[in-house]
């Protein structure tokens, strides 16, 4: 009888959804903060925070629970997942988070359950 080892596998598809989230969320970011440029510091429109709000809050939403699936998909530490919420709350942390997890791999191989 042979035994083979099953190779890792990794799953491309929330590996790609959790980088367009991380980084959609850090442009959305960017959008409410032009907003709040021009209506805290200009006092002339309100109209970006009323755009970027809520598209920012979505995308957030979205962060999160992506953040929740590939805490599960990958196998990440609770410490892991901690720093990967705790990144959408500063403006643009999330792609910092994303390139420091890809590197570490923590965004490559799945665990198997």
């Amino acid at each position: 009888m042979t035994v083979t080892a099953t190779p890792p596998q990794t799953h491309p598809r929330t590996r790609l959804a959790f980088r367009v989230v991380a980084f959609a969320e850090a442009v959305s970011w960017a959008g409410l903060l032009i907003g709040m440029f021009f209506k805290w510091i200009l006092e002339t429109t309100e109209v970006g925070v009323q755009i970027f709000g809520p598209i920012h809050g979505g995308i957030f939403v979205a962060y999160v629970v992506m953040c929740l699936i590939a805490w599960r998909t990958f196998g990440w530490s609770f410490k892991v997942a901690v720093a990967a919420l705790a990144s959408s709350i500063p403006p643009f942390f999330t792609v910092l988070f994303e390139v420091w997890a890809d590197r570490r791999g923590l965004l490559g191989t799945a665990v198997r359950r």
